[in-house]
């Protein structure tokens, strides 16, 4: 059964595949033995004969088209793409405590942050698209988030960018099934920390929450909202993308599926 998921020699694209989610998803890949191109502006910290990191700014259209190229070049195929890339910057519509502080959102914020969530999406499924509409085979990942299916208190802005994944989740399905193409979303809610969870990232959610950092760390682990008591491994994403991603998963597209412990609002 080691086997399964038959993810052998296969060839994946994951952008933001250097650290988090996305090295998770490329270390679970690689151990089912497929080839993965990561996608990131860091180089990963390990590396593996079947690993290709091509140095890639997601939200241009000509890094992306060279890092398809280069997939095509190394492995001569592509069987699916994982869009992982993502920022968030926590911040309010209005600050009522002090009106244009810097935790108050700017055009500048909106528009990074819907260039690297959104735009990315978008430049990465339409140049792998076209490949994989043209071998009538293959699959697209867009990781979305909790946040996107049930807003969140200070991340509006990343918030609608996941919520815009989730509308290219289930369009893009209905246009690419008569191709044999499935798009699929997977909705990550609290997860273990990573290095992208830094002081800033934290300090900036607290503020616009009104609590303190250490509150807003007590409540990664707290029970109330999440029924299993506790935070997601990385893995437990990366064992899901690796089955959506396989033929094991032939008849599931245009759904987002949740990865959150069970975790709502009531």
């Amino acid at each position: 059964m080691e086997n399964w998921l038959d993810l052998n020699s296969k060839v994946y694209i994951v952008t933001g595949g250097s650290s988090g989610i996305g090295e998770a998803i490329i270390k679970e890949l690689l151990d089912c033995g497929a080839k993965v191109v990561d996608a990131d502006l860091n180089e990963p910290k390990h590396t593996n004969d079947n690993l290709l990191f091509v140095k890639t700014d997601v939200t241009n259209e000509d890094d992306v088209n060279h890092t398809v190229d280069a997939t095509i070049k190394k492995w001569g195929k592509i069987n699916g793409l994982v869009n992982n890339a993502g920022i968030n910057l926590p911040r309010l519509l209005v600050d009522e405590k002090k009106p244009k502080s810097k935790f108050e959102m700017t055009a500048q914020d909106f528009t990074k942050m819907f260039a690297v969530n959104v735009k990315s999406v978008v430049l990465m499924s339409q140049a792998v698209g076209r490949y994989l509409v043209k071998q009538k085979n293959g699959v697209i990942v867009n990781m979305s988030s909790e946040a996107g299916l049930e807003g969140s208190q200070g991340q509006s802005i990343y918030s609608a960018t996941k919520g815009a994944i989730n509308g290219f989740t289930r369009s893009w399905a209905k246009e690419l099934g008569k191709f044999n193409v499935r798009v699929v979303g997977v909705a990550p809610g609290i997860m273990e920390a990573t290095g992208l969870r830094t002081i800033d990232y934290e300090t900036a959610l607290a503020y616009t929450r009104n609590i303190s950092v250490d509150q807003l760390r007590a409540g990664y682990s707290s029970t109330t909202t999440t029924p299993m008591g506790r935070s997601g491994h990385l893995y437990e994403v990366a064992d899901l993308v690796a089955y959506l991603l396989s033929n094991r998963s032939s008849y599931i597209t245009g759904v987002t599926i949740n990865v959150a412990g069970g975790k709502s609002r009531g």
